[in-house]
């Protein structure tokens, strides 16, 4: 079978984390295949992922062979794979916008963003890049908050014709407009937001369906993260969270009994934690009532890598784009979109969820 070939926007630990496992699972039988959701999608593995192409903004990555970038500082993430061998897709220069927070530029740390020398690209170099390369897909990894610049890429897929994965929690699946330009173009779309492979949102999620099957009444609830990366680093200008918050509390809101008022639930990334670097700490407590009214509480902390806890899920996004282009199914892949995503168009309890994306992938199911 050809390869699936994709083009990522924003060379970070997520890029690195997916194209480390795009290695490391090439020489695994499926029985030694730890990590995976699906070892098969479409008779497409996960090494049969191929990327041609790849824009980032940083002086340490652009122009760099993507087996080199996605090493480069500020990139943290676990090294569990350090074999890559030059692909031959040099790093190209892509459009700022507003993708990087102010204060990154001058943050006194090796995680600041340093900006390259080269002249930004233009949305027909963009364009040019992607159908000069023969990508598939486009993923967007970019920082939370890049409301301008996702949609800027979003267009540059839609005018190079090539599907989108939008791991990042700017709403573009979810947005009906521009959900309408996908599916009026034929064109695959799988977003918002990547949800970890075991993470806070999808433990909360858990935890939130549990109480409801169980009859527990939730009254109030946080989830508390803090990291070390640069997507915790970026995200202390507050500014930037807007997206990133409603994408999370509605994760959250969408399977409980009873939505709570806003004062009852918080949920959203807190503080930035250098030492930590790309482990996520997550705090979470649910407060509720029990038979009789009896109160209870429960709290939980969950430590995981960041980036490699979202790469096996986008590896099963990437494969659900390509069996759908194969199909000739354009527009909002609401099966897969319901699985992988916080904040997709539709909102389905998980259990529901996997069991539309598994029709999905064989076919018993058309989005």
């Amino acid at each position: 079978m050809d390869k699936i070939k994709i083009a990522i926007v924003g060379v970070g630990n997520c890029a690195s984390s997916l194209i480390q496992g795009l290695e490391y699972y090439k020489d695994k039988a499926e029985k030694d295949a730890i990590g995976l959701m699906h070892w098969d999608i479409g008779g497409y593995k996960p090494f049969d992922i191929e990327v041609v192409a790849a824009f980032d903004i940083d002086e340490r990555k652009v122009g760099k062979d993507v087996a080199e970038a996605i090493f480069a500082a500020p990139n943290c993430t676990t090294v569990f794979c350090s074999d890559i061998p030059e692909t031959g897709v040099k790093v190209t220069m892509g459009n700022i916008k507003d993708g990087v927070s102010e204060h990154m530029v001058n943050y006194d740390d090796d995680y600041r963003f340093i900006p390259a020398n080269e002249e930004e690209s233009s949305d027909e170099k963009i364009v040019s890049v992607l159908k000069d390369s023969g990508a598939q897909i486009l993923l967007n990894f970019l920082p939370v908050g890049s409301e301008i610049a996702t949609r800027f890429y979003a267009q540059c897929a839609l005018d190079a014709g090539i599907a989108l994965v939008n791991n990042m929690p700017i709403f573009i699946a979810s947005d009906p407009e521009w959900a309408k330009k996908f599916e009026e173009k034929g064109i695959p779309i799988i977003g918002d937001d990547i949800k970890a492979q075991l993470g806070a949102t999808i433990t909360h999620r858990t935890l939130a369906d549990l109480f409801r099957k169980r009859g527990v009444k939730v009254e109030r609830t946080y989830q508390l993260n803090t990291g070390g990366n640069t997507d915790f680093l970026n995200m202390l200008n507050r500014n930037r969270l807007s997206s990133k918050k409603t994408s999370k509390t509605e994760a959250v809101q969408s399977v409980l009994a009873e939505r709570l008022d806003d004062h009852n639930i918080h949920v959203g990334p807190s503080d930035y934690v250098p030492w930590q670097q790309d482990n996520k700490l997550c705090f979470l407590r649910m407060e509720g009532k029990l038979f009789g009214d009896v109160p209870m509480n429960l709290e939980l902390r969950l430590s995981v890598e960041d980036s490699p806890n979202s790469a096996g899920v986008v590896i099963d996004a990437i494969r659900c784009c390509k069996i759908a282009l194969e199909r000739g199914t354009g527009g909002i892949l609401y099966s897969p979109a319901s699985y992988f995503m916080k904040h997709p168009p539709k909102q389905f309890p998980d259990d529901d969820a996997f069991r539309m994306t598994n029709e999905f992938i064989e076919g018993k199911r058309e989005n």
